[in-house]
C-alpha cells in the first residue's frame, strides 16, 4: 500500500513546472469522472486484503497474449469494474493493452466507461501509438456525452505525464466538426499551460475557413497569438487568404508585413495570394510589385502564379500585359495549363477579338489540352453576343461530343443569345431542357429570359417566371427588378412600376439612378411633368446621384410639356447646383424646347455656345434649330445650317428632309421644296405622304398649276402617293 502511495506521489513530482498539477475540480463537466478517476488512482493501493487479479497477473499476461478467452477460469476473475486495472498492469505492454481492451468491449456489449477510454488513450499515447490513440480518443468523443478534456486531465497521472494527448484530442475534435467544442478544449488547455501545437491551430483555422466562419477564424487567431503559440507561414497563408475573400485588402497586406516582420519568409504560396488579392480588387501595380518582390527573394514562382497573373489583367481589361505574362511564363520554362489558355480565351472573347480566342482555342487542343466547361462557354457566349448563334450552338455540340456537359452558364449564354434574337419560343424550350437535365437555373438564368419576355412586351409571362424564381427561394436582384420597372414603363403602367419599386425596397434593394431615370422618363412622357420633378426631389432626399443622363431626360420632359422657363431655370442650376456639365444631348433637348417655343435667338445662342465648348451638334440639334428658323421664316438662316451639315459630311435622316421640304413649302420657297424632295427621293428615304401632299396642295394654292401637275405624276410614278381623291387634291 504504501509503495503504490509512494509511487504515486513520485509520479506527481515528475510533472514540468508549467504544468497544473491538477485541474479544478469547478470545470469538471462530469461527476463521474472525478470519481473514477480517484478509484482507479486511489482505490487499489489501500484494498487492504489481496485482490484475486494480484496473484494470477502473469496469468492474465498469458490470456491476453494468447488469445485464451475461452478459458473458463476467466469468468471467475474478469469483472468490468476491474478494466481500468487491468489496462494499468498491461501498460508495459501497450499493445497487449490495447488488445484486452477491444476484446472486453466486444464481452460485455456495452462501451467502455469514459476512465477506461482515457487509460488506455495515455498508455498508447505514451507508447507513441498515435494513430491507435487517435482512433481510441475520436471512439471516445463520439460514445460519451461529457468533457474529455476533464477526463483526460483527471487520468493524466496513469504513464508518465507526456501532454501530446491534449493536443490530440484537440486535433480528433477539429476533424469531427467539433469546433465549439474544439474551442473549449482549446481554452482549458490554456489554463493548464498546456498549448496545442501550431499545426494543430492550423488545422481550426482551415476548418472556420471551409464553414466560412470569418469571425471565429479572426477570434481563435487573436487567441492562439495570445496564448504564445508561433504561427508559421501555413497560419499566414490561411490567414491571408481569408481576408482577401472578406474583401479586407488592408488586413491582408498588415499580416503580409506582420509574417516578415515575425522573420518567416513568406513562400510561393503566400505570394500566390497576394498577387490574387490584388488583381481580384483591381489593384494591378501591387499585384506586379509582390510578383517583383517574389523574384527578388528568389521565391519560385509555379504556373498559379502566372495563371493569377494573367488572370486579374485580362479580367480588368489589360489584356496586353496579361500576354506579357503569357510569354514570361512560357520563358520560364513552365507550361501553361488548362486555366492559363481559358483565361485568355475569356480574356479575347470580351475583348470582341474572337479571332484571337479561336487561335488560343486551337493551340490548346494542339498541345493536348482539353477544353474545360469555362473555355467553351466563353467562346458561346461571345457568338452569342455577336449575334452568331449557329456557331454557338455548333460549339455546345462539340462540347458534347468531348463529354463535357453543359453547366447553368452555358445555358444561361445560350439562353440570352436566344432572347436577344427575340427567338423567344426556343428560348424558353432551352430553358426546360436545362431544367429536365437537372441543371437548375439560378438567378442569371432567369434574368435573361424574364429580360427576353418584358423586351417582347409579354409581361404576363415576365411575370409568371419571376413567380416561379421566387417558388425556387431565388431572391431577385437589382438587375431584374430593373428590367421590371423598364418593362412596365414602356408599356405605360407606370403605378405598376412603382409597386414593384415599392417590393424591392421592401426587400432592403435600393433603387439607383437608372431605376429613378427610368420612371421619371415615364412619368414626363405620360404628361404629368408634377411626378417626375417629385422623383428628382426623392433622389436628393436619399443621396441618390443624379447624373448628366437624369438631366437630359428631366429638361426633354419639361420641353415636351411645355413647361420651358422650368427646363431654362433646371439648365442652369445643373453646374452650379449639381456640379455636371451639359453633354451634347442636354444641349439639344434644350435647343429642340426652345425651337419649339419659337424663342430661335435663345436656341442659336445655346447652339453656338455648345460649339464653343467643343461638343459636336448632333443631326437632332440642326434638324430642331433648322425648323425653328423656317417656322420663322428665316429661310437663309435654314439654309445656312443645311450647308454646315453638308461641310461637316452629316447627312439628312428623314426628319431633318422632312422639316426642310415642309418649312420651305410653307415659306413659299416651292423650288427649293421640290429640290430637296427630290433629293431626299434619291437617297432612297421615303417621304411620308402627308409631306408629299402638303407640298402639291401648297402648289396649287400659289397657282403653280403645271408644276403641281408634273410634281404629282412624279410622285406617283414612285408610288408615293395612293389615290388622288384620297389625297384630297383639287381635279385636274
Amino acid at each position: 500500500m504504501l509503495c503504490s502511495l509512494r509511487n504515486f506521489i513520485h509520479v506527481n513530482r515528475r510533472f514540468p513546472r508549467h504544468v497544473s498539477p491538477c485541474f479544478p475540480l469547478s470545470s469538471v463537466s462530469c461527476p463521474f469522472v472525478w470519481f473514477t478517476s480517484f478509484l482507479c488512482v486511489i482505490r487499489y493501493p489501500f484494498v487492504t486484503k489481496t485482490h484475486p487479479l494480484d496473484s494470477n497477473r502473469d496469468w492474465i499476461r498469458n490470456v491476453v497474449k494468447n488469445d485464451l478467452w475461452e478459458d473458463p477460469q476467466i469468468n471467475n476473475l474478469f469483472d468490468p469494474i476491474h478494466v481500468p486495472r487491468l489496462l494499468l498492469d498491461l501498460k508495459q505492454d501497450p499493445r497487449l493493452a490495447l488488445k484486452f481492451f477491444k476484446w472486453s468491449t466486444n464481452r460485455t456489449g456495452s462501451n467502455h466507461t469514459v476512465e477506461s477510454y482515457c487509460i488506455i488513450a495515455h498508455i498508447l499515447f505514451c507508447s507513441r501509438m498515435y494513430h491507435d490513440a487517435n482512433s481510441i480518443l475520436r471512439e471516445m468523443v463520439t460514445l460519451h456525452n461529457c468533457d474529455v478534456f476533464d477526463a483526460l486531465w483527471s487520468t493524466r497521472n496513469v504513464c508518465v505525464p507526456g501532454f501530446g494527448v491534449f493536443d490530440a484530442l484537440f486535433s480528433v475534435l477539429i476533424d469531427l466538426d467539433m469546433v465549439e467544442e474544439a474551442l473549449q478544449c482549446f481554452s482549458k488547455m490554456k489554463r493548464c499551460r498546456v498549448f496545442p501545437k501550431t499545426r494543430s491551430c492550423n488545422g481550426l483555422l482551415q476548418r472556420f475557413a471551409k464553414l466560412g466562419k470569418r469571425e471565429g477564424m479572426k477570434r481563435f487567431f487573436k487567441d492562439m497569438i495570445g496564448a504564445g503559440s508561433k504561427p508559421s507561414v501555413f497560419t499566414y497563408n490561411i490567414m491571408i487568404d481569408c481576408m482577401f475573400k472578406e474583401g479586407d485588402v488592408e488586413a491582408a497586406r498588415g499580416l503580409f508585413e506582420e509574417m516578415k516582420f515575425r522573420g518567416l519568409v513568406p513562400d510561393t504560396v503566400t505570394y500566390n495570394s497576394m498577387i490574387d488579392g490584388y488583381g481580384k480588387v483591381g489593384l494591378l501595380d501591387d499585384a506586379v510589385c509582390v510578383f517583383e518582390e517574389m523574384k527578388s527573394m528568389s521565391v519560385d514562382a509555379d504556373v498559379i502564379t502566372f495563371n493569377s497573373l494573367i488572370n486579374c489583367f485580362c479580367k480588368n481589361g489589360v489584356l496586353p500585359k496579361g500576354l506579357g505574362f503569357y510569354r514570361e511564363m512560357k520563358r520560364s520554362g513552365l507550361k501553361p495549363n488548362v486555366v492559363t489558355y481559358s483565361t485568355l480565351v475569356d480574356g479575347f472573347c470580351k475583348e470582341g477579338m474572337m479571332e484571337q480566342a479561336l487561335k488560343f482555342y486551337v493551340d490548346m487542343r494542339r498541345v493536348g489540352l482539353v477544353p474545360n466547361e469555362f473555355t467553351y462557354t466563353s467562346l458561346i457566349d461571345a457568338k452569342c453576343k455577336t449575334g452568331n448563334l449557329t456557331d454557338a450552338f455548333r460549339l455546345g455540340d462539340e462540347m458534347l461530343e468531348a463529354g463535357v456537359e453543359w453547366n447553368v452558364v452555358t445555358y444561361t449564354a445560350l439562353i440570352d443569345g436566344l432572347c436577344d434574337a427575340e427567338r423567344m419560343q426556343e428560348a424558353e424550350e432551352l430553358f426546360n431542357k436545362m431544367v429536365a437535365a437537372g441543371v437548375v437555373p439560378n438567378l442569371a438564368s432567369y434574368n435573361a429570359l424574364i429580360h427576353g419576355f418584358v423586351k417582347a412586351k409579354n409581361m404576363e409571362r415576365a411575370l409568371e417566371l419571376l413567380n416561379e424564381l421566387k417558388g425556387r427561394g431565388i431572391k431577385p436582384d437589382l438587375l431584374l427588378y430593373g428590367t421590371f420597372i423598364w418593362g412596365l414603363c414602356g408599356v405605360e403602367k407606370i403605378e405598376a412600376a412603382k409597386v414593384v419599386m415599392k417590393e424591392m425596397q421592401e426587400d432592403g434593394i435600393k433603387a439607383n439612378t437608372l431605376i429613378y431615370t427610368t420612371l421619371m422618363d415615364a412619368y414626363f412622357k405620360s404628361g404629368n411633368p408634377k411626378e417626375g420633378l417629385h422623383l428628382l426631389e426623392e433622389m436628393l432626399q436619399l443621396d441618390i446621384d443624379v447624373t448628366v443622363v437624369t438631366f437630359c431626360v428631366l429638361i426633354d420632359g419639361l420641353c415636351k410639356n411645355k413647361l420651358v422657363s422650368k427646363a431654362i431655370d433646371y439648365f442652369g442650376r445643373m453646374s452650379e447646383e449639381f456640379g455636371l456639365q451639359a453633354n451634347a444631348a442636354v444641349y439639344t433637348a434644350m435647343i429642340d424646347g426652345l425651337c419649339k417655343e419659337n424663342q430661335v435667338d435663345a436656341a442659336t445662342s445655346l447652339f453656338e455656345k455648345m460649339a464653343q465648348e467643343g461638343l459636336v451638334p448632333d443631326r437632332t440639334a440642326y434638324t430642331s434649330l433648322m425648323d425653328g428658323n423656317l417656322k420663322q421664316g428665316n429661310v437663309l438662316e435654314a439654309l445656312a445650317l443645311r450647308d454646315r451639315m453638308d461641310e461637316i459630311g452629316m447627312k439628312l435622316d428623314l426628319l431633318a428632309y422632312t422639316s426642310l421640304v415642309w418649312g420651305l413649302s410653307q415659306c413659299n420657297q416651292l423650288q427649293k421644296a421640290r429640290s430637296f424632295l427630290e433629293e431626299m427621293i434619291g437617297e432612297g428615304i421615303v417621304p411620308d405622304e402627308v409631306l408629299c401632299v402638303s407640298v402639291l396642295k401648297k402648289h396649287y394654292e400659289l397657282g403653280c398649276v403645271e408644276e403641281a401637275v408634273e410634281l404629282q405624276g412624279y410622285l406617283m410614278k414612285h408610288q408615293l402617293l395612293t389615290s388622288d381623291k384620297n389625297n384630297a387634291l383639287p381635279d385636274m
